[in-house]
């Protein structure tokens, strides 16, 4: 398919508007797209995250822990200011994890609904990680139902916990 715009390259940029139920769509060359960047769309085709995250700082955000603060907490480390954090959204090392934890960890719950990550395995090493993972669970469990004086349950639990160490060797 070619550009609609200048009809010579190969549209590799696909926009669709839908504006009062109508939709209009436009396959453009990636030089067409980035003339018409704000456009007749009014779209920018960039995304970028850390621009994302600052704008979750910013003042107008109902939780009042999220809002910058002039002259807060800097990193101890790389010396970065929290108003710093909120413009750029951006973190400067490892330990402004830790100088910015309560404000990082609202932030994250609002993003992802918690702050622990839970985050995929690899399918290669992932079988081994998989049942390790569920055989914490199964004990945390047993013990549990030990200290609910629930025996039967517990009796069940730690039946499966001997089969999964079984699979492990």
């Amino acid at each position: 398919m070619l550009c609609e715009r200048c009809h010579q390259r190969v549209a590799t940029v696909h926009l669709t508007e839908i504006s009062n139920n109508v939709k209009r769509e436009m396959h453009l060359c990636e030089a067409c797209a980035r003339e018409l960047q704000g456009g007749p769309f009014g779209w920018l085709p960039q995304f970028s995250l850390h621009n994302f995250l600052a704008g979750l700082f910013e003042p107008d955000v109902a939780h009042e822990a999220l809002r910058p603060r002039v002259g807060g907490r800097r990193c101890g480390r790389c010396g970065l200011s929290e108003e710093e954090m909120a413009r750029g959204g951006l973190l400067g090392c490892a330990s402004c994890y830790d100088a910015f934890q309560p404000r990082l960890e609202p932030l994250l719950r609002r993003i992802h609904g918690t702050s622990r990550h839970a985050g995929k395995v690899p399918a290669r090493s992932g079988g081994r990680a998989k049942v390790l993972r569920e055989l914490q669970g199964l004990k945390k469990q047993l013990e549990e139902a030990v200290a609910r004086e629930e025996f039967e349950r517990a009796a069940v639990l730690r039946d499966q916990i001997r089969e999964l160490e079984r699979k492990l060797g």
